[in-house]
C-alpha cells in the first residue's frame, strides 16, 4: 500500500467556536495517539483527507511543523447531511508493526444458474503489518452451485496477512432460487390459455 502525503498544521485552540472556525477555511480538525505518546491535536486540509479517506485502511504520511508521522484512520465523524470529514481520529504507527484491520470482501464471477449469492460479510478482520495492509480480498464465485458456503478459513488472503475472524464465520453461500418465482411464471402462463382457447372458440 502507498503512502498519502498530507500537511499537518498543529492545532492549539480548541473547542466548537475553533473547530468550526478550522472547517469555515476547508481544513479538518484531527487527533493523533497511539504508542503511548500525548495526544497530537492536528488542523488538516480537508479536501486531501476526503480524497484519502476514500481508500480503506489508507495509510497517511503527516508532515509539517514537528510532524513526520505514519498514521491510520481510526474514526472520522462526517456531516450527516452535505458528507464531508468533520473530524478524525488517527492512529500512530511503525514501520514492521503489525495492525488489525477490517478489508473489504468482494466477489467475482456468477454462480451456477439454479442458484442465488447471499453474501453475509463485506468486511473480514486480519491482521497485517502497517505498510502493506491489503486493499481488500477477492473471492472467484464463478459457477459455484447451490449449496456452497465460503467460511473466512477459504479466503484467499495475501500473503503476510493473517486471519483475526473466526474460521468458522460464514462469508457468503450459494442457496436456491425460490420457488414461488417459478410456480408463478407456470401460473401466469396457464393463466392465458383459458382465455386464447374462449377467443378461438368464439372464431
Amino acid at each position: 500500500m502507498s503512502e498519502v502525503r498530507i500537511a499537518a498544521e498543529p492545532r492549539t485552540v480548541f473547542g466548537k467556536g475553533a473547530a468550526r472556525k478550522i472547517r469555515r477555511a476547508a481544513k479538518v480538525p484531527a487527533v493523533l495517539y497511539g504508542h503511548g505518546i500525548d495526544p497530537k491535536h492536528l488542523t488538516l486540509p480537508g479536501h486531501e483527507v476526503l480524497l484519502a479517506l476514500r481508500t480503506p485502511n489508507v495509510l497517511i504520511r503527516l508532515e509539517g511543523d514537528g510532524v513526520d508521522e505514519l498514521a491510520l484512520p481510526k474514526g472520522v465523524q462526517r456531516d450527516p447531511i452535505k458528507g464531508f470529514v468533520e473530524h478524525v481520529d488517527l492512529i500512530l504507527v511503525k514501520r514492521g508493526e503489525k495492525v488489525t484491520v477490517e478489508i473489504p470482501v468482494t466477489t467475482v464471477g456468477d454462480v451456477h444458474s439454479d442458484g442465488l449469492l447471499d453474501q453475509q460479510l463485506v468486511q473480514i478482520a486480519v491482521e497485517a503489518e502497517a505498510t502493506h495492509i491489503p486493499t481488500g480480498v477477492e473471492v472467484d464465485v464463478e459457477g459455484l452451485e447451490v449449496g456452497t458456503v465460503i467460511t473466512a478459513a477459504q479466503l484467499p488472503l495475501p500473503q503476510g496477512t493473517t486471519l483475526i475472524a473466526d474460521p468458522d464465520t460464514v462469508i457468503l453461500q450459494v442457496s436456491a432460487k425460490p420457488v414461488e418465482a417459478a410456480e408463478e411464471g407456470e401460473e401466469g402462463a396457464e393463466g392465458v390459455a383459458p382465455a386464447a382457447s374462449a377467443e378461438a372458440e368464439a372464431e
